[in-house]
C-alpha cells in the first residue's frame, strides 16, 4: 500500500529554509531566535505563512477559553513547529498532532533546532 507523500514540494521548500537557518545559525539558541530567522527568511523569499496562529479549541460543543497557538502556518496548509531540545520527543509529536487537529490541516513538519544536525518530522494527520 503506498502512502501519498502530500505537500511535496512545499515541504522540501520549508525544511530547505529551515537548513539555511541552521547552517548558519548554528544550534544552541533559544527557539525565537530560529522562529525569528525563519520569518525573514519566509519574507525573503516570498513563501506566504503565519506565524504564531490561533485555533481555537472546542469540548462538548462549548469553547474552552485557551487557544493553541501554532508557530507557524506555511502555504496556509502546513503546521510548522519549532523546537529547540535534545531530541524530537513524543510530547512535541503529541503537540503537533494536537495543532493538526484544531486547524483542520493534514501535514505538520516538526523541526528541532537543538542538535548540531537539523532534526525534522513529517507528521500526516
Amino acid at each position: 500500500m503506498s502512502r501519498e507523500f502530500i505537500y511535496k514540494e512545499e515541504s522540501y521548500k520549508i525544511i530547505g529554509r529551515c537548513m539555511e537557518v541552521h547552517n548558519e545559525l548554528g544550534h544552541g539558541f533559544l527557539e525565537i531566535v530560529y522562529k525569528d530567522a525563519l520569518e525573514l527568511v519566509f519574507k525573503q523569499d516570498d513563501i506566504f505563512f503565519e506565524r504564531e496562529k490561533p485555533y481555537e479549541v472546542y469540548f462538548r460543543n462549548i469553547l474552552l477559553p485557551h487557544k493553541f497557538y501554532a508557530d507557524f502556518v506555511v502555504f496556509d496548509k502546513i503546521i510548522l513547529e519549532i523546537k529547540c531540545a535534545t531530541g524530537i520527543a513524543d510530547e512535541h509529536i503529541a503537540q503537533t498532532i494536537n495543532y493538526l487537529k484544531v486547524s483542520g490541516n493534514k501535514l505538520g513538519l516538526l523541526v528541532n533546532f537543538g542538535r548540531g544536525k537539523l532534526e525534522y518530522k513529517r507528521i500526516v494527520y
